[in-house]
């Protein structure tokens, strides 16, 4: 690919297919020419507001037109995208808005009974980067109407010439992963990675123009805006964007639609799966179903190659450091294969297994995962250190996942880092947790981890020491937790301790807490 720049790409596709639908939203369809247009008319918009090459917007909305729009027009003048998830609440927004400098956000007036509007009406003192709040719907006094900017007359001539000074290096996206050291980590993902991700994944699977794939991953991960939609773009085909997951909506629009590529976490797989009414449902247009953020339990698989009888399921391995996919099984493997690992490296991506002083370990010993490619992130938005120590001089990314390589580059996914789990598809690191946790007036000490559960894959455990004298109950703690964390890093066991194994250094033996909790269950 000539140019490997996000807005060139559309552009691209707008000339040769520029009446074909490229996204279906709520019974609504934009065309790859429509797209272009409208988030030029945007793009112009926003440098009338004063953002600048460099400058970044934050996102906070459901898998919407409106997110897409964004997105586009901030990459046609060189404006980075933070992306935000609607279950954020007050910690993780005042943090990642000023982590990333955030000059301006693009934001739905709610969620689920959360007021975004009314809450950054009032919280714009501790988020003093962010100068313009946009909103979908309606907003506060002083913030500006996303559908009016929408219908402001274009300035092209200043537009073309923000465009010509993109450059692939530039960040397109940040999309923030939890540390952990508790600090939430903004990979800024740019032009090239995403894109080099995206067509690595389109050409591996053969996906072509008259595909078309179910958009229910949410665009504030690799998941949605990578392995979706840029996969989809680059290959001429569509979109069917699922504003947020319901099984029945999946179902409705897989029914109707007829796509042929549907992608999700395993949790997402069970719950349609495990729909009453899934018989009602004609499944066969599916022909690729892709199963990301762990491997893939051989029943389930069974029960997708079941529900969805002419599609060929596959597994994914990427992460937001990857830019997207980076590993993915092959399109003639066997169920068992898919089974017992999670593929190839994609592309011209390079993989090796280290030891703890990174040096490369012979096929079959396990290490370290380590990735090399143009799908590298650029690192973390102002966090150097951090940078350094993921992303090496040399081009390899030190993923922290535990695997090992066959003789045939299958590569096997044998442990995830150090103490995250994965709840029901979303990455927890305990430390974040257990900060918020400690900050409460009754705890005195809070140590995490994850734990087997039968629907959403591992929840979290959390041990709690109360101050002296202090009565706490679990449901302040959950109370609590639910006005400081998404909710799916809130805990889901707690337990009250007067004590907890430590290390002669005085650190939490969370390996202990882990075993002594696997004993109870056998």
């Amino acid at each position: 690919m000539q140019d490997w720049i996000v807005h060139k790409v559309l552009a691209d596709a707008a000339a040769k297919f520029p009446d074909k639908p490229f996204l279906f939203c709520n019974g609504q369809s934009i065309r790859y020419r429509e797209l272009d247009e409208i988030t030029d008319v945007l793009a112009s918009a926003l440098l009338q507001e004063g953002f600048t090459k460099g400058d970044t917007i934050a996102i906070l909305a459901l898998n919407q037109i409106e997110w897409i729009y964004t997105y586009f027009a901030a990459a046609k003048i060189g404006v980075g995208v933070v992306a935000l998830n609607v279950r954020y609440r007050e910690t993780e927004l005042e943090y990642m808005l000023n982590n990333s400098k955030a000059k301006g956000i693009v934001s739905i007036s709610g969620y689920k009974g959360f007021n975004f509007a009314s809450f950054f009406e009032n919280y714009q003192e501790k988020v003093p980067t962010v100068k313009k709040y946009i909103f979908i719907e309606s907003g506060f006094e002083g913030s500006l109407s996303f559908e009016e900017l929408l219908n402001r007359p274009a300035e092209r001539r200043k537009l073309e010439d923000c465009k010509k000074s993109v450059m692939e290096n530039d960040t397109v996206i940040v999309i923030y992963t939890s540390g952990t050291t508790g600090r939430p980590k903004g990979t800024m993902i740019t032009n090239r990675s995403i894109l080099e991700s995206a067509k690595a994944q389109a050409e591996h699977l053969s996906i072509g123009k008259n595909d078309c794939a179910v958009g229910n991953l949410p665009l504030n991960h690799v998941g949605g805006i990578t392995c979706t939609v840029h996969a989809l773009l680059l290959s001429f085909g569509s979109v069917v964007l699922i504003p947020e997951f319901i099984p029945e909506t999946v179902l409705n629009e897989i029914h109707q639609m007829k796509p042929t590529i549907f992608a999700g976490v395993p949790t997402m797989f069970l719950m349609v799966l495990n729909h009453r009414d899934i018989d009602k449902y004609d499944l066969s247009s599916i022909k690729i179903c892709i199963a990301g953020g762990s491997n893939v339990d051989p029943n389930q698989c069974e029960m997708i190659q079941f529900r969805f009888p002419n599609a060929k399921i596959i597994n994914l391995y990427g992460l937001s450091e990857t830019s997207g996919a980076c590993i993915l099984t092959k399109l003639t493997d066997s169920l068992e294969k898919v089974q017992d690992s999670i593929g190839v490296p994609i592309g011209d991506f390079k993989i090796k297994i280290v030891d703890s002083q990174l040096n490369e370990v012979p096929n079959g010993e396990v290490g370290e995962i380590a990735v090399k490619g143009n799908c590298r992130a650029a690192g973390y938005y102002g966090l150097d250190e951090e940078s350094k120590l993921a992303f090496s001089d040399n081009g390899w990314l030190y993923t922290g996942d535990i695997g090992y390589l066959d003789h045939e580059g299958y590569v096997y996914l044998k442990g995830r880092k150090k103490e995250m789990y994965i709840q029901g598809g979303y990455n927890v690191y305990p430390t974040e947790v257990e900060n918020i946790l400690m900050s409460h007036s009754k705890v005195s000490f809070a140590a995490g981890i994850g734990v087997p559960d039968p629907f959403l894959g591992e929840v979290g455990l959390y041990y709690i020491i109360p101050k002296e004298g202090a009565t706490i109950s679990e449901e302040e703690i959950d109370i609590f937790c639910r006005q400081n964390l998404a909710d799916y890093k809130v805990p889901r066991k707690i337990v009250f301790v007067k004590q907890l194994p430590q290390t002669p250094a005085g650190k939490i033996q969370k390996s202990i807490l882990k075993q002594e909790y696997m004993k109870q269950l056998q």
